[in-house]
């Protein structure tokens, strides 16, 4: 076919559909062609988990209704992968990468699934990731789960992937789908976004049902789009939204949220926009070639109009520190989770988890299981824990009010700008949004982003800026992928 689907967009791959260059259904065979040919064969970059045994008929079903009633929107026939611990109610399964949940069938879609489903999107498989979103046990490879192996980077494969997103991001730069949906409870869509020279939005925690969804956080975790450009990540995002009255942090965004976050894509957004740098802590793990890529791309949004705050530091940033709040929810998240599966789940609690995993250690136990032992025996469920209440009010206030609201509100900022993902651990402990965007390579060819974060519903101010930024410079650059032929 003459349509060339390396870096399409959305709206390049509709205007295909609509002019009959090809069908959905052509272009879902390209996908599988491109997976076949770089994702599972020779080193392998080993990103993509499963594939929907029905995509072909799906997309076939939808270049009739195309045919007879027009297109239903933006994704009508567009190939999407899930990350692997999101429900579909199809003949794939939903597994978290683990192998005791290898046979687990989830039965119904999440409610996200079932809006990209009423948009028109084809549902095409499930993306590797960090094994239980990287909480499994310490010193695990990012990228790495027990039923899919280890995800590689297209860039460079001696470089991470990130996690826990790691095949819906590697997925996306690779060009094996259009778009990916992407989990993260503490830099899980922004740092493989990062590494994988794509834009990753982490939404604020409430926008996105969580239903369905196999969680590590009942307070952190959010769903996000992943895409490799700001505009398709926007559309992706515009196709998720919806109340769902089942997930409780929903209410938090009545009256915030909008239809449509494509009337935010400006190209001047930069221009007059407070952007404060947050240098002190931020900046200490940074090589000195990074720290050259981060000034250069300041030094880009202040040619387009940016007023730069820098330093604009953030008090608390060297108070935060450990906090056993995510180890004290996943017990009693997952088991709840597991309970809603049905009787037929083959896995009832985290226990029957750790359980399996002793008795297919070769199978399981890799790198072991010692952060699964930790919140089975940490954790009562009942969440009365004296530490726990304490890290939460903890997390609170050091990473919102006295952190992220103060540094916004001294110095009048509509963003906060850090470095690659640096930014993840405080912004997902106050629930706030982010959105990472591509914004150079280092000499060894290891992408490095910039993110753009700011407090809770503020994503029309995050899409204005990253779209300015994206289309002014147009930075990304697709892996060559040359070594895995």
């Amino acid at each position: 076919m003459s349509f060339e689907i390396v870096e399409a967009t959305i709206p390049e791959i509709q205007d295909a559909l609509e002019t009959g260059q090809m069908t959905s259904r052509q272009l879902v065979l390209m996908y599988l062609e491109r997976i076949a040919e770089h994702d599972k064969s020779g080193l392998t970059v080993n990103s993509v988990l499963e594939i929907n045994p029905d995509a072909l008929f799906i997309a076939e079903a939808l270049d009739v209704e195309r045919s007879l009633q027009g297109p239903r929107g933006p994704l009508h026939g567009i190939p999407v992968l899930l990350k692997d611990n999101i429900n579909t109610g199809d003949k794939m399964h939903t597994s978290a990468g683990s192998l005791a949940l290898a046979d687990s069938f989830a039965g119904e879609d999440a409610f996200i699934v079932t809006r990209l489903r009423d948009a028109g999107a084809v549902i095409m498989g499930k993306a590797n990731m960090t094994e239980f979103a990287n909480f499994m046990t310490n010193g695990m490879p990012s990228g790495y789960s027990s039923r899919g192996g280890q995800v590689l980077n297209p860039y460079n494969i001696s470089t991470p992937t990130g996690g826990s997103s790691a095949g819906s991001a590697v997925a996306v730069a690779c060009n094996f789908c259009t778009v990916s949906v992407g989990t993260e409870t503490s830099g899980s869509i922004l740092n493989p976004g990062n590494l994988g020279s794509i834009i990753g939005i982490k939404p604020t925690v409430g926008m996105l049902s969580r239903s369905g969804i196999l969680p590590l956080s009942n307070t952190q975790d959010t769903a996000g789009p992943m895409a490799r450009t700001v505009r398709d990540a926007v559309l992706l995002l515009n196709a998720m939204l919806g109340k769902d009255d089942s997930d409780a942090a929903m209410g938090t965004g009545v009256g915030r949220l909008h239809e449509d976050y494509t009337v935010f894509l400006d190209p001047n957004g930069l221009r007059g926009a407070r952007i404060g740098i947050p240098r002190d802590y931020y900046f200490e793990e940074l090589t000195d070639e990074q720290l050259a890529l981060f000034n250069a791309s300041v030094e880009r949004m202040r040619g387009l109009g940016a007023t730069i705050i820098d330093p604009a530091d953030i008090r608390t940033a060297r108070e935060i520190k450990y906090s056993s709040v995510v180890l004290n929810e996943f017990k009693t998240s997952l088991n709840a989770y597991l309970a809603r599966l049905g009787p037929g789940a083959p896995m009832r609690t985290l226990k029957d988890i750790i359980d399996f995993n002793h008795a297919h250690p070769m199978e399981t136990l890799r790198y072991g299981q010692s952060t699964l032992l930790d919140a089975e025996y940490t954790s009562s469920g009942t969440f009365t824990e004296p530490q726990y209440l304490r890290d939460r009010a903890t997390d609170l206030r050091l990473c919102k009010e006295l952190g992220i609201d103060a540094a916004m509100k001294e110095h009048q900022l509509d963003a906060l700008l850090f470095p690659a993902d640096f930014g993840a651990r405080i912004t997902s402990r106050a629930g706030y949004p982010s959105i990472v965007v591509p914004s150079g390579y280092t000499s060894a060819g290891v992408p490095f982003g910039v993110t753009f974060s700011a407090r809770a519903y503020q994503e029309p101010v995050l899409i204005r800026l990253a779209y300015a930024y994206e289309q002014n410079y147009k930075i990304r650059k697709a892996p060559s992928l040359r070594s895995f032929l």
